[in-house]
């Protein structure tokens, strides 16, 4: 083919193109920058954006629509603000905010718009919404199955059921956090049982710390760390319970069962302060805005079980909320206490007396878990809670030195035993066959000669035995929940008998 019939030959084929060629005319909805400061943009025009959509900024840059007006949008920024300059165009996506979803995220710690934190790349292919509305109740089941925290004072005091939301409150170290890790560490043993862990304005530190504590413990491969640090824009500080919450959300949907940890609600309550002063938003109680109850409310009511029809799975939900001074009246602490389902009250005296978990069994409650609670459980831990408040409150006259007769002193000496048994270590997570024989033994006032001191030392000891002799038995407590008389007996057989023997070895 010469050039002159290849030109010829090129020239009809543009033309054929050009004469088949029609005009599409895309609209879109678009503002202008008005003004920027501190993360915060005022944008004039996109009259057509709702709350939560995410807005394209020049640069690949995005924001979040947070104040919409009649003339324009308030937005934060989630990344990029030093970029963005006076009189950009803005365009609406039409998207709300999502997080990479799916198993990808096991064992990860990933930001609230799924960037990984951990140095390795995360490849995802699904993707849910930050914000979702919660399942209605008739998509509910009731809270009947019980979560073990392996935590004696909790599980057998303040039992926590599957789709409860049970609040963690007290001062800054008082061991909230400890007790949230703890409730992990016990469920990695469950291959149904998925972890999510949000760190909300924690420090980095701290979220490192977290990881390391559960890897060490065996519990990081079915658990995912969303964090927020506190060098984070206040945009991913309130965006971080969201994402958590739907990440969860999708193993709950695939018949899972989820823990969720928010640590802390408090710094969360914070993060959206600060955005509404910095979007001009009328501020009410403590310069919070008119709508935190709803910040919390349709975060924590997403926690639910389902019923079996939708699958069976559950988001069990532990809040974290700091206090000052223990006041608990406080607006924030109030506001989720009246959406949680109890509380786990921390008490700084306790803690510092060496008493771990510092638990207030006086200010504690759970409104749901005893109907979860397996019958075992209940059947030894009757009136555990009756007796150790009334050891407290009789322990601080007694601490004046007055005259006491022969009841009380018994009631004394019962309840520094049944003090020092319910101290736990973090990791040192207990089974429910475990608990249950370590409470048979205080019930049974098997340890009434057992020196105060020496109450967690024995506990251990006691345990093991019970391991090398009575496996079977309590292998049956674990599967079934049940204490039946025979092993009931068995085990008070083979408790008394190490005591025994425990005792002669001392006297020889």
């Amino acid at each position: 083919m010469t050039g002159e019939e290849y030109m010829a030959d090129f020239t009809s084929h543009l033309l054929e193109k050009v004469k088949g060629f029609t005009f599409e005319t895309k609209t879109g909805d678009y503002g202008t920058v008005r003004s920027i400061m501190d993360d915060v943009v005022q944008i004039d025009g996109l009259a057509g954006s709702h709350y939560g959509e995410l807005l394209a900024f020049a640069g690949g840059h995005f924001g979040l629509a947070m104040d919409l007006r009649e003339d324009g949008v308030g937005a934060v920024m989630l990344s990029g603000s030093r970029e963005i300059t006076t009189g950009g165009l803005v365009c609406g996506t039409g998207h709300v905010a999502d997080i990479c979803v799916g198993d990808a995220l096991c064992g990860r710690i990933i930001d609230p718009i799924g960037r990984p934190l951990d140095g390795r790349q995360l490849k995802a292919s699904s993707f849910r919404p930050v914000e979702s509305p919660a399942p209605s109740i008739m998509d509910r089941s009731p809270v009947d199955r019980p979560l073990q925290t392996g935590l004696l004072a909790i599980d057998s005091m303040i039992p926590i059921g599957r789709g409860q939301r049970e609040l963690i409150i007290g001062d800054r170290q008082t061991g909230k956090t400890a007790i949230a890790l703890a409730a992990m560490i016990n469920q990695r043993g469950d291959e149904n049982t998925y972890c999510v862990y949000c760190a909300i304005g924690q420090k980095g530190a701290t979220v490192a710390q977290v990881a390391h504590t559960l890897r060490e413990a065996g519990a990081m491969e079915r658990t995912v760390i969303v964090a927020a640090t506190a060098d984070d824009r206040p945009t991913l500080q309130y965006l971080a319970p969201y994402a958590g919450c739907a990440i969860a959300e999708e193993f709950m949907h695939r018949g899972k069962d989820v823990l969720i940890v928010y640590d802390d609600l408090t710094k969360h309550a914070a993060a959206y302060r600060s955005m509404s002063l910095l979007l001009r938003r009328p501020s009410g109680r403590e310069a919070y805005p008119g709508d935190v109850f709803y910040l919390h409310s349709r975060l924590l009511e997403r926690a639910a079980r389902l019923s079996d029809e939708n699958g069976g799975g559950s988001i069990t939900a532990l809040p974290i909320v700091e206090t000052m001074a223990g006041d608990i009246s406080a607006y924030i602490p109030t506001n989720v206490i009246s959406i949680t389902d109890g509380q786990i009250f921390l008490e700084e005296e306790l803690f510092h007396a060496g008493i771990r978990p510092a638990v207030n069994v006086g200010l504690s409650v759970s409104r749901v878990g005893r109907s979860a609670q397996r019958s075992a459980m209940k059947e030894v831990s009757g009136s555990l809670r009756l007796d150790l408040a009334q050891y407290r409150d009789t322990a601080i006259f007694a601490q004046f030195g007055a005259d006491i007769d022969a009841s009380t002193a018994r009631l004394l000496r019962r309840g520094e035993r049944l003090t020092q048994l319910l101290k736990q270590k973090q990791d040192a997570v207990l089974r429910l066959s475990q608990q249950v024989a370590v409470l048979l033994a205080f019930g049974q006032n098997l340890l009434r000669d057992i020196p105060p001191a020496e109450i967690t030392e024995l506990r251990g000891e006691l345990l093991e035995y019970l391991q090398a002799h009575c496996e079977g038995t309590l292998h049956t407590i674990d599967a079934t929940g049940a204490l039946n008389s025979s092993d009931r007996e068995m085990l008070i057989a083979y408790m008394k008998h190490f005591l025994a023997e425990r005792v002669r070895a001392k006297r020889a």
